[in-house]
């Protein structure tokens, strides 16, 4: 719980005398200060000794509370404040917070808070007290009978628990948590009263009346809402941006939040014992702390605070007060998940109080790939290295630091770019697609599982990355979250902050759940790209895959958006724009793809699943030669209106669906979606013709993938046979097993895969395009050099020739068989003195099966080579010179 903070220290607390009043007590004090005590007196925190340094002369008030007494006693002008300040230059640059009110009469009140080496010194000076002429203004002559006024004030935490206060309000002298301090008369005919502060007891509210009393009666004076004055100590009232915590080199720090439905807000300041709840609340005042709809305030010295949280009241049922939620501009989080598979604890989601650690970034060098040269390797951070068979210390595996050490592995593949899956942070028991934060990785993913570690190990594994020639990509999802509104969801950050702002409420599909976040609403669409410039300066990330990206052109009622104004600020902003941004639209609701023609601007690429679908369709036997053929040619029909081939992400298996491996051994009626084919017999089997096949297959997608235009995209584990044993669950995915990599299987995979990559780039002039291809320069034939069938699902074999436009480079051709029989085909005439060279033919073992040198084709006489193409498999030969 909150800390409550006396109103006065317990050693000097007396028991209050009930049948006291106040104008008594008034005559009283004023008998006592014409004794001229020179002894001004402390009523906060002070010692016995200075309390009651003139205990003969205090007797004169016997049966008065020591809180009442010392706080009439402590009544001095501006003019004994300004002795605390050494010099002239200190109290030159000593600038006060000033506060004016009007009163419920008409008055003026000024309150100005200065801050004097270590002490809040606050002057409360009534100008006056009703409106009206000089004549009009309250008259007080010190050391008389006269009318009186008298500042009743309370020290609290939030500008509502002492308005609330019905001891406060009551003028009754008996109010056990209010102090009085006499008003004293200055030069410019004002009153005025001082309080003193040390400085660790800040921050705080000072609240007080003021009470016009005189011998036979008493009156308040409040605002002129009729409220009771309040102004903050050790804290203003702020600045609206930028958004989260701000720090200073003075070590004061700035707070600002957006929440345009909240009616309070309250900062919650945490120390290291974050269980026993918040160690300070500060409740922000509308009047003070709001402009518009940002929340702010600015904290002079955070002291002893490590973390921080906010709490919002408001109409409805997304609102409650209970909850301390997580600022969404936060950029460090406290670890809040202390073992893995917890659900999250509410009264952890915290921002840590500390500024980002320095990085040094001295001597990086960012590769700046073009995107047609991209070969990608898509991974999760933690189950790539977490296994024990990574053979990494425990602090290592499963974190970034551990893809620093597999860094090898990357090479020998040919890889240049990881696509990360998000980082971002999530609750594990609903996955990494549905965060709940997007200013920070994920604590666990860190050797200490800490924020701080977090930042610095990511940091370093992209400097490490970018020295070795790779790029570091970002899955990121922006349309849903962690948070909802089912009995399992909890509010984390947005749904308590202000729901109807951040989330589309009641409209459209993917809306059931509460957590389908408004995209294109401007708050949201400011803070998803206030987050990629995040990660783009600070992480120097080099781009981004936005999954469900079909639900960010969606409007706020769940309407399909043509100019969805948030992807296309991302298109033209000027530093996104300048890496790569990628449109996936898989969405997390119903493990699918959501195929919508993706407004572009000529910037956007895309995760190409039509790619996918076609290439798996065709394999199976079941697919047109027409789809297959757009795909290896870079998909024009999804690509050619200003884009091109490298704008294609390539792709036969993702990280939730079948793997590679299981795509060709499981095939039942419930996994009819992945066009899967299990080659004659569902899962694992001993027969040698099934074996025989499942491996073509492997070998075909591979091929595929890597001779078609467009960016090839390679999932983790596949190379060595990753298997969930047919399941297509995300959560059935397991940790990669280092040992597969030694098998036969894993040999000759990663072997292939490395050819492959070499081949792309020997070649690029053809692979790797960023234009199509000119009609011109390809073929196309049946095996009898006829042309193709293409609208026919009986035409299972298709052969291409690709001619280089380079008189230096011989061209390439290219024969895919689905059907189940040896197709014999006829190799295309070249010039005298060349000679067409197998290089890869997935239907021969390893490792015979693809070779660096290549094997010539030998022709007999004058007829053309034919070569036998055999069932389920592939062949690429390429057109050298006989003298080379």
């Amino acid at each position: 719980m909150a800390t409550s903070i006396p109103l006065y220290p317990s050693h000097v607390r007396c028991p209050i005398i009930e049948d006291i009043r106040l104008p008594a007590l008034i005559q009283a004090v004023h008998r006592f200060k014409r004794e001229k005590v020179a002894e001004r007196t402390h009523i906060f925190r002070g010692s016995k000794q200075h309390l009651f340094c003139n205990a003969q002369k205090i007797r004169a008030l016997k049966g008065f509370s020591a809180s009442q007494i010392g706080s009439f006693l402590y009544s001095s002008s501006k003019a004994e404040a300004n002795e605390q300040v050494d010099t002239a230059e200190d109290k030159a640059n000593t600038s006060p917070s000033t506060y004016s009110f009007r009163t419920e009469t008409a008055g003026r009140v000024k309150v100005s808070v200065w801050t004097i080496k270590d002490k809040y010194v606050v002057f409360v000076e009534v100008l006056s007290l009703s409106g009206g002429t000089d004549d009009q203004k309250l008259s007080l002559s010190e050391g008389t009978d006269d009318q009186k006024l008298v500042l009743n004030w309370s020290k609290c935490r939030s500008s509502s628990s002492v308005s609330m206060n019905q001891d406060f309000i009551s003028s009754s002298p008996s109010a056990s948590d209010s102090i009085f301090t006499l008003f004293a008369k200055n030069s410019s005919g004002g009153h005025e009263a001082e309080l003193e502060f040390d400085s660790y007891e800040a921050p705080f509210y000072l609240s007080f009346l003021l009470l016009v009393s005189s011998k036979s009666n008493s009156s308040e004076v409040r605002t002129h809402r009729r409220e009771i004055f309040c102004v903050p100590v050790g804290f203003g009232s702020g600045y609206p941006a930028p958004s989260g915590v701000s720090f200073h080199n003075d070590g004061s720090v700035n707070f600002s939040l957006f929440s345009r439905n909240s009616e309070s807000v309250i900062l919650c300041l945490f120390t290291d014992d974050v269980g026993s709840g918040p160690a300070l609340e500060i409740e922000l005042d509308p009047y003070i702390n709001r402009t518009g709809d940002m929340w702010h305030v600015f904290l002079k010295d955070v002291g002893s605070y490590v973390s921080y949280g906010y709490k919002c009241k408001g109409k409805g049922d997304s609102f409650d007060s209970q909850y301390v939620l997580l600022d969404p501009y936060a950029k460090i989080l406290v670890s809040f998940f202390p073992n893995k598979g917890e659900s999250i604890s509410l009264t952890k989601c915290l921002g840590r109080l500390c500024k980002e650690p320095s990085f040094d970034w001295t001597g990086e060098v960012k590769p700046n790939l073009p995107l047609e040269k991209l070969m990608v390797y898509r991974l999760n951070v933690g189950k790539f290295t977490e296994d024990k068979s990574s053979k990494l210390p425990n602090d290592v595996a499963g974190t970034f630091l551990g893809i620093i050490q597999k860094l090898q592995h990357f090479k020998s593949l040919g890889i240049n770019a990881i696509l990360l899956e998000p980082i971002l942070p999530f609750d594990e028991k609903k996955g990494p697609y549905l965060p709940y934060h997007f200013f920070s990785p994920v604590n666990y993913y860190a050797p200490m599982c800490d924020g701080l570690s977090a930042i610095n190990s990511m940091k370093e594994m992209v400097k490490i990355l970018h020295a070795n020639g790779i790029e570091v990509l970002m899955e990121v999802v922006f349309t849903q979250t962690a948070e909802g509104i089912d009995a399992s969801s909890e509010a984390i950050s947005y749904r308590g902050i202000d729901y109807s702002s951040y989330y589309i409420v009641g409209g459209g599909v993917g809306t059931e759940n509460g957590n389908a976040l408004n995209c294109n609403y401007p708050i949201v669409q400011r803070i998803i790209l206030d987050s990629l410039h995040y990660w783009v300066t600070e992480f120097h990330i080099d781009g981004f895959c936005f999954m469900d990206a079909s639900s960010l052109c969606h409007g706020s009622n769940g309407e399909h958006l043509s100019r969805p104004p948030l992807v296309e600020a991302i298109a033209f902003d000027p530093i996104l724009s300048k890496t790569k941004i990628i449109a996936d639209c898989w969405t997390q609701l119903d493990m699918s793809h959501k195929g919508i023609k993706f407004p572009h601007w000529k910037r956007w690429a895309e995760m190409n699943s039509r790619f996918c679908q076609d290439v798996r369709n065709f394999l199976r036997g079941k697919g047109l030669l027409s789809s297959l053929a757009t795909r290896l040619c870079g998909s024009g029909d999804i690509f050619s209106h200003g884009r091109g081939p490298s704008f294609s992400f390539n792709f036969i298996a993702k990280n939730f669906g079948l793997s590679l491996v299981d795509m060709v051994s499981f095939s039942t009626d419930e996994l009819s979606p992945e066009l899967s084919c299990n080659c004659g017999e569902e899962g694992p089997t001993n027969k040698s013709i099934v074996l025989e096949t499942r491996l073509k297959q492997i070998r075909n997608f591979l091929f595929i993938l890597y001779i078609s235009l467009g960016v090839p995209v390679l999932n983790m584990g596949d190379e060595c046979g990753y298997s969930t044993s047919g399941s297509p669950s995300y959560t059935s995915r397991k940790p990669f097993d280092w040992r597969a990599l030694r098998t036969g299987f894993g040999v000759q995979i990663t072997e292939f895969i490395a050819f492959m990559s070499k081949l792309r780039m020997r070649r690029d002039d053809l692979f790797q395009s960023r234009n199509f291809l000119k009609e011109e320069n390809i073929d196309w034939q049946a095996n009898d050099q006829s042309q193709p069938q293409w609208e026919d699902l009986d035409s299972k074999f298709v052969a291409l020739t690709l001619k280089a436009e380079n008189e230096d480079k011989g061209g390439l051709f290219i024969a895919i068989n689905a059907s189940d029989t040896l197709q014999n085909v006829i190799l295309p005439e070249i010039p005298e003195g060349n000679s067409w060279v197998r290089f890869i033919d997935t239907a021969l073992s390893f490792p015979g099966f693809f070779c660096e040198d290549g094997v010539p084709v030998i022709k007999e006489n004058t007829v053309l080579p034919t070569y036998g193409v055999k069932a389920h498999s592939c062949a690429l030969f390429e057109e050298l010179s006989d003298s080379a």
